[in-house]
């Protein structure tokens, strides 16, 4: 039924109450047909087409009262559908007044439509005075069991489409539904309802075949007779279909949330409590999207790994700790002289350029670029996450940059590398609200220091001779560039470059 309204919705839209009054006498019919003639056979008469006859007018009269094509609470919507400007969120709101008001009015038309059924078929078979009352009786109470049964869950089901259109895929719907009862509850009105239509069925056929002599036999054939005629589409088509597609809805809606697709909102359509968990499944989904959106963006302005440890854990997992690490400074040589004769935009572009092959390369390898320094970086292996082979780690990554810079630049940007490994303190350092993750301890100094020291040796790398032991094993090619006294250092550190740079 779901694609049926859809598909009404979309082609008549702005005559859709004619189309629920249209469908609702389709749904009924049957039903109010069946009783009629089993109306006809309890009384012994054989005027079906008479009988077919009040049926048809009595179910079309019941469609349009309940229904009131025209009615003001869907104007709104209807005047939306062809194509006229309304508020959305008002005309929203009344498809919900509108059902609710149709809920109220089936309570009394639909009982007093059966009631007018099951009299006036009797009066044509001739029934007579004491029988029409007993006949007004049982009306009554089939009537309130059929409304119980078809009208809310009918009303709901048809305006699905409606109000998924008029809601999109923003918010307006959410705060409108309320309990008004519980999914519970009309669960349970609904399954009263239809117990109560088949038993009286059931008892009217009965009596209409007057077989019970025959054997138990009977029964079976009576049921599955009712089952099939009736019991199937009103507990499929009218009860459970209708009922239970919002919670297919939900379960959809999961299955695409867990494989990472915010874009789209659950349409909230009932005014149920599955409508408010509908709503509530929204506001989650627009919190795990912003929570996606502050991770990408965090993990822009910081390093990723750095920043999903963060969200995961929390900034109280960097209250500072000791490790060994490897740390590598990297500088562009003569860069002064560049920003002195280029714009500001062409500086930074070239800055950029260079960082888009520093940072994948760093991180690739399992380091973290701890921050940028003017026309540098600082980037650490070791910490925040432990790595084995830093430095190891360092040396290969120092290469594959310095080999990347040369065939993206050749001649026009040259840089240099420092690398010294030790021991460090890694923490989250700050204060007022404004923390910075970094490092502080003399393996960081020497490093930079190190980094200075290739303009006077002429190499792009240099690594101390505490990075070489720390290494796995002595890279080939090693050339050794002697010791060198560094600012801040009393005695004189070594270093070694690689030949084949």
């Amino acid at each position: 039924m779901d694609r049926f309204w859809q598909w009404a919705w979309d082609r008549y839209g702005p005559r859709y109450l004619w189309v629920l009054t249209m469908s609702a006498f389709a749904s009924a019919l049957p039903v109010y047909l069946i009783w009629a003639w089993i109306v006809l056979a309890v009384e012994k008469s054989g005027r079906y087409g008479a009988a077919s006859v009040v049926a048809v007018i009595i179910t079309l009269g019941m469609s349009l009262v309940n229904s009131l094509p025209g009615s003001r609470h869907f104007r709104r919507a209807e005047r939306w559908a062809a194509g006229h400007e309304v508020d959305r969120a008002t005309a929203l709101e009344d498809t919900y007044a509108w059902t609710r008001a149709n809920d109220v009015r089936a309570m009394a038309v639909v009982p007093t439509s059966v009631v007018a059924l099951f009299t006036v078929v009797a009066a044509v078979a001739g029934a007579g005075a004491s029988r029409l009352v007993q006949y007004g009786v049982l009306g009554v109470s089939a009537g309130i069991s059929l409304a119980l049964i078809g009208r809310h869950n009918f009303a709901e089901a048809a305006l699905r489409p409606v109000r998924a259109a008029l809601a999109g895929n923003s918010g307006i719907g959410d705060s409108l539904p309320r309990p008004r009862p519980t999914f519970a509850g009309w669960l349970g009105l609904l399954l009263v309802g239809a117990i109560f239509v088949f038993s009286a069925t059931a008892a009217m056929l009965a009596i209409a075949l007057d077989r019970g002599r025959d054997g138990p036999v009977l029964a079976v054939v009576i049921a599955s007779a009712l089952t099939l005629a009736i019991g199937v589409p009103i507990t499929v088509g009218l009860i459970f279909s209708p009922t239970f597609q919002p919670i297919r809805d939900l379960s959809n809606a999961t299955d695409r949330v867990a494989a990472g697709d915010y874009s789209q909102r659950l349409p909230v359509v009932q005014d149920d409590d599955l409508g408010v968990l509908s709503a509530s499944f929204n506001r989650m989904q627009a919190g795990l999207a912003e929570r996606r959106r502050l991770h990408a963006a965090f993990g822009t302005y910081v390093d990723p790994a750095l920043a999903a440890r963060l969200l995961d854990q929390g900034d109280d997992v960097f209250t500072g700790e000791r490790r060994e690490v490897t740390v590598m400074f990297i500088d562009i040589r003569d860069f002064t002289p560049y920003a002195e004769a280029h714009s500001a935009e062409d500086t930074v572009a070239r800055l950029n350029d260079l960082f888009e092959i520093v940072v994948p390369a760093v991180v690739e390898a399992g380091g973290h670029v701890n921050k940028f320094l003017g026309d540098g970086a600082l980037a650490v292996f070791g910490a925040p996450n432990d790595l084995p082979d830093h430095a190891d780690a360092a040396l290969k990554t120092a290469v594959v940059i310095d080999r990347l810079v040369a065939e993206r630049f050749g001649q026009e940007l040259r840089i240099g590398i420092g690398i010294n490994t030790g021991v460090v303190i890694a923490g989250t350092i700050g204060g007022g609200g404004k923390l910075e993750f970094t490092l502080i301890g003399d393996a960081v100094n020497v490093a930079a220091r190190v980094e200075q020291l290739t303009k006077k040796t002429g190499d792009t790398i240099l690594l101390t001779q505490q990075c070489l032991d720390a290494l796995a094993s002595r890279p080939p090619g090693l050339l050794d560039r002697e010791a060198h006294s560094l600012k801040g250092k009393s005695a004189p550190v070594q270093v070694y470059s690689l030949d084949h740079l």
